[in-house]
């Protein structure tokens, strides 16, 4: 009866080990995906010109494009 007992309470103190670890990384992959998303827009002529948004090159008046 003891080692049926102490047996369960390993198997479960497994799976909740096993769980916590398993959401950590999940965690971790979405902040790193979050990352990856930011678009950055840039003038067709003039490569230096970046923006965060999409607007007009301050130099020559071009529509920016998403850089890639």
């Amino acid at each position: 009866m003891k080692k049926s007992l102490l047996i369960i309470g390993f198997v479960l103190l497994a799976v909740l080990m096993f769980n916590s670890c398993g959401s950590s990384s999940s965690k971790e992959k979405q902040s790193t995906t979050k990352e990856v998303t930011k678009v950055q827009y840039t003038c067709p002529m003039h490569a230096e010109v970046v923006s965060d948004k999409p607007g007009d090159c301050p130099k020559c008046g071009m529509a920016l494009v998403e850089k890639k």
